[in-house]
């Protein structure tokens, strides 16, 4: 291989033209998705990538990457399963398996082969803007919510060596296990921050989830955009080269965040070319350069010329990316198979994730006296009001990361809010009445026999996540407290983290159920609150 083809796989560029030798392709999160464009379209635009990849010199297939964190969460009807936090509330690590080979189909369903999840941070403070992308706040559950890497990319054989990349097969992804390392345990909670600790706190509480990674072949793992000790993690030497690979054994390649090598100076993008020579050294081995990639090779290249990067690093890198490419199977199947399409969004997997939120949710609080529950509700009685800003907003009960970057508000996708799932499953004689913030004439001479209220939070990502406060937003806790001051209430909280409800206001409601961000597949809450199935979550932080 030429220098230029070494390099070239080295390169990850945003969704465009494909130029030079470029070893990956990404669609990236910032990028608005093509309205309902079906899986079918995306196929053959990432099947005509790959045919350039091919038409080559060396016919190397190309890698496409793309965050699908809850399901293949950028496409119009797709199953959107329950973000990670309330996966981590069901504690069942057999649900969490099944629900990565789901979303494995729906990915390859689309021609992409490579998903940056699962996210393996421990959340140790729920103000961070990423809190629902972890699982918990113990390492213990996080560990064991691991096993959707084994759904991801398949379960390897016995003896399989440690620390070498698996992918079963066509009907799987490569996994990328993020943010290596301490991403969720920065000071503050503080998005891309500082963790703050002893290698002991760091190794025993935030690196051991990436031992069971290792241990199930995971592909690829993902460095975090967060420093240890004042030292940004994609140029730590010592974390990524010296424990990750040399330690621990890791034989796959190591991906940086999305231009996170702009974020390696201030200005953010100044001194580049000190950036790549910092990242590159420090064992990144391929860099999303979505836009900025030919400054990238022409800097690297520089690099190597100069003797200032050896060039036994870039073989290193090119060695590992190509290993992972084998390993997937891409040389000898590079095209998508199209007999995946009907999987997005099937009866089985929206059923799958049906079975995610039943078994998520937390019941924390259940009737006012004790020995007197108020759940299960009954299903046949006269009248009944739903409210709340998250009654009917797929947008807001699927959360950030849901066609969009940051989420959207409404019918963003296919799919059942809880008041689509109230109204299928009350009985024929019940009048449901809607209103999102019910007026003094909606109470007014009605009797209602309870009321449905579903509060929380915007969507959001990262750092526009981040919350010293952690309210209830859209003025959640007045409409609460205005519904159950008239009419026997049920609380359903949706949210990425836990929030805060003041004791006054827990003394109103007559029960309080913690949802988290359940996806598409609202029938999982009145599954369990009207008693067809026991509540099973557990507080995951």
């Amino acid at each position: 291989m030429t220098l230029q083809e070494k390099i070239g796989q080295m390169t990850q560029i945003e969704l465009s033209l494909l130029i030079y030798f470029v070893g990956g392709m990404i669609s990236g999160a910032g990028k608005g998705p093509l309205e309902k464009a079906m899986p079918s379209d995306w196929a053959d635009k990432v099947d005509r990538f790959q045919q350039a990849a091919l038409d080559s010199r060396l016919r190397i297939p190309l890698i496409y990457g793309i965050d699908a964190v809850h399901g293949n969460n950028r496409f119009y009807g797709a199953t959107i399963f329950p973000h990670n936090i309330g996966l981590g509330a069901t504690r069942d690590a057999d649900l969490v398996q099944r629900i990565g080979a789901a979303v494995a189909l729906e990915v390859r369903a689309s021609g992409i082969h490579f998903s940056f999840a699962p996210c393996v941070a421990v959340c140790r403070d729920p103000r961070w803007g990423r809190c629902y992308e972890s699982f918990s706040e113990d390492t213990n559950i996080v560990r064991k919510m691991t096993s959707i890497i084994s759904g991801l990319q398949g379960q390897p054989p016995v003896g399989h060596p440690k620390g070498y990349p698996f992918v079963a097969g066509r009907y799987n992804v490569i996994a990328c296990a993020k943010h290596f390392v301490g991403d969720g345990g920065t000071e503050k909670g503080i998005n891309e921050g500082n963790t703050i600790s002893s290698y002991n706190d760091l190794e025993t509480i935030h690196m051991a989830p990436y031992l069971d990674c290792l241990y199930q072949g995971v592909s690829t793992v993902m460095a975090s955009y967060s420093s240890w000790n004042g030292c940004k993690l994609h140029v730590h030497h010592f974390l990524l080269t010296e424990i990750l690979k040399d330690k621990l054994g890791f034989k796959g390649f190591v991906i940086s965040d999305w231009k996170a090598l702009d974020r390696l100076s201030e200005p953010r993008g100044s001194n580049y070319r000190h950036c790549v020579y910092t990242a590159i050294n420090a064992g990144i081995d391929m860099v999303m350069v979505p836009l900025r990639y030919k400054q990238f090779i022409e800097d690297l290249t520089s690099l190597v010329e100069s003797g200032e990067i050896q060039m036994s690093r870039i073989d290193d890198a090119v060695e590992r990316i190509l290993r992972v490419k084998y390993v997937a199977g891409l040389f000898e199947y590079p095209f998508s198979d199209r007999s995946l399409l009907d999987t997005v969004g099937c009866k089985l997997h929206r059923e799958l994730a049906r079975e995610a939120v039943r078994k998520s949710l937390v019941l924390l609080k259940n009737g006012k006296n004790p020995g007197k529950a108020f759940l299960p509700l009954e299903k046949n009685v006269k009248r009944v009001l739903i409210a709340g800003t998250h009654a009917d907003n797929l947008g807001y009960q699927c959360g950030g990361w849901t066609r969009y970057w940051q989420g959207s508000s409404g019918r963003i996708t296919i799919g059942t809010t809880i008041l689509d799932a109230f109204r299928e499953v009350m009985g024929d004689k019940t009048e449901v009445i809607y209103e999102k913030y019910p007026s003094p004439d909606t109470f007014a001479g009605q009797n209602f026999s309870f009321a449905i209220v579903a509060v929380g939070e915007e969507p959001y990502a990262e750092s526009a996540g981040d919350n010293s406060e952690l309210i209830i937003p859209l003025n959640g806790s007045e409409l609460l407290s205005s519904v159950a001051d008239r009419i026997p209430t049920l609380a359903i909280l949706i949210s990425g983290r836990p929030l805060v409800i003041e004791p006054w206001l827990l003394e109103k409601v007559d029960a309080l159920v913690a949802a988290w961000l359940p996806g598409t597949e609202g029938r999982g809450i009145t599954d369990v609150v009207f008693g067809d199935y026991e509540f099973e979550g557990q507080l995951p932080i």
